[in-house]
């Protein structure tokens, strides 16, 4: 199951199964994907097929939101 976080712009935010411990949000476009870390600090981990542009824009909307998803993480996984 992925369920999907957030969809803003062109980007669909959402957690994969528990593959790591970690905090992590992964991003789709209709072109390539995206995982970053949300700790220790937002830090890209993994993508495939985007653009820097897109990898900055995503940077800056994960910061800003970065309590939001970690809130959601928690709640998905319950921790």
């Amino acid at each position: 199951m992925s369920p999907t976080v957030l969809i803003y712009q062109k980007f669909r935010f959402f957690f994969n199964s528990r593959e790591e411990l970690r905090k992590h949000i992964h991003v789709q476009t209709a072109d390539g994907t995206a995982k970053f870390w949300l700790e220790p600090i937002v830090c890209l981990a993994d993508f495939n097929n985007m653009s820097t542009r897109d990898l900055s824009n995503l940077m800056e909307i994960i910061e800003e939101r970065k309590d939001e998803f970690i809130d959601a993480w928690n709640k998905h996984f319950n921790q």
